[in-house]
Order: structure tokens, then C-alpha cells, then sequence
């Protein structure tokens, strides 16, 4: 039976509920829902969706290199946007942060995101 491994980096917001910042399993690694926090003040960025995505994409960058992977292994996103009307600008931020490598993505417009934050994303990634 495969492991579980629990990932938890100082570098990503702490767990502000009972989840992880990303689970593994065998080649894969799951994150959670990130959120424009800052890792060391914990609070929201301030700014535009492009600023919280930024903050985001650093977010999932930190927590896939604790686990062995990165951006580039990147397989699946989701994106949550609290206003579909933010799409082109979360997309240019989001495509500077994966460059060529295009993993497969979903975004949805969500009625409410934790903290009332403009944009959260969440990874599925290969390690190693």
C-alpha cells in the first residue's frame, strides 16, 4: 500500500484549518487550495488579482519544492476567481510563473473564496 507523506514548509502560509499545504503519494503530490497569504505575516497581499496571484504562484512554488517537485512538474490546476471579469489578468501573472510548461487547468468563478480573497489555485504535481 502506498504512504501518505504530509508537506509542511515555513516558506507557504501555514494551514489556517485541518488540512495540509500538500499530501504525497507515490509520484504525486497534492496541494491545497492556495490563497494570497503571506508566509510571514500571514495576512492577505495587498493589491489587485495579478499581486494575490503572484503571491499564490509563489505559494504553490515553495510547497512543491518541499516536496521534491516544482512548477515545471506541475500536471493539473485549479483556478477559483471570485470574478470571472479577473481571468485575463490571473492569466498573465500565471503564465509568467509556468513560462512554456502548460499544465492541463480548470477555472471556475466561485461565489465566495476563504478570506474573501480574489483567486486561489490548487496543484497536482509529479515529485522527483
Amino acid at each position: 500500500m502506498t504512504e501518505l507523506g504530509r508537506i509542511q514548509t515555513d516558506r507557504a502560509p501555514a494551514a489556517i484549518g485541518p488540512y495540509s499545504q500538500a499530501i504525497t503519494t507515490g509520484e504525486l503530490v497534492f496541494t491545497a487550495g492556495q490563497i494570497a497569504l503571506d508566509p510571514g505575516s500571514m495576512e492577505i497581499v495587498a493589491g489587485d488579482v495579478s499581486a494575490q496571484t503572484d503571491r499564490v504562484m509563489s505559494n504553490l512554488a515553495a510547497i512543491l519544492a518541499a516536496a521534491d517537485s516544482s512548477l515545471q512538474r506541475v500536471v493539473k490546476t485549479t483556478v477559483f476567481l471570485k470574478d470571472m471579469g479577473d481571468f485575463a489578468a490571473m492569466n498573465a501573472v500565471y503564465g509568467r510563473h509556468f513560462g512554456d510548461h502548460k499544465p492541463a487547468r480548470s477555472t471556475v468563478e466561485a461565489a465566495r473564496l476563504p478570506k474573501d480573497v480574489l483567486v486561489e489555485i490548487e496543484a497536482v504535481a509529479l515529485r522527483g
